[in-house]
C-alpha cells in the first residue's frame, strides 16, 4: 500500500491559517481605533471616542509591557498559534475520519 506524504497538502493550509489568524486581531483592533477616531468628529462624542481609544491602547499596552504596538503583536502571535493548533487538529481529524 502506497501512502503519500501529508506534508505537501498540509503546509499551504497551515501557512494561510497562521497568516490570517495573525492579521485578524490586528485588523479588528485597527478598525475599532479608526471607527472611534471617526466617531470623535461627531458633535458631543469626542470625549467618548477619546476615552474608548485610550482604553484600547491601554489594554494593548498591558500585553506589550507598556508598548501598544508590542501588545498587538503579542495578541496576533497568540491568535496565530491557536489558529495553527486548530488547523492541525482539523487536518488530523479529517484524515482520521476519511480512512
Amino acid at each position: 500500500m502506497h501512502q503519500m506524504s501529508i506534508l505537501p497538502s498540509f503546509r499551504p493550509t497551515l501557512a494561510l491559517t497562521i497568516v490570517f489568524s495573525f492579521l485578524a486581531p490586528i485588523f479588528l483592533v485597527s478598525g475599532l481605533l479608526v471607527s472611534f477616531s471617526l466617531i470623535g468628529h461627531l458633535p458631543g462624542l469626542a470625549a467618548f471616542s477619546a476615552a474608548m481609544s485610550q482604553g484600547i491602547t491601554e489594554f494593548l499596552a498591558a500585553f506589550g509591557s507598556g508598548n501598544s504596538w508590542r501588545g498587538i503583536a503579542i495578541i496576533g502571535l497568540a491568535c496565530s498559534f491557536v489558529g495553527a493548533l486548530f488547523d492541525t487538529y482539523t487536518f488530523y481529524r479529517y484524515r482520521k475520519l476519511r480512512n
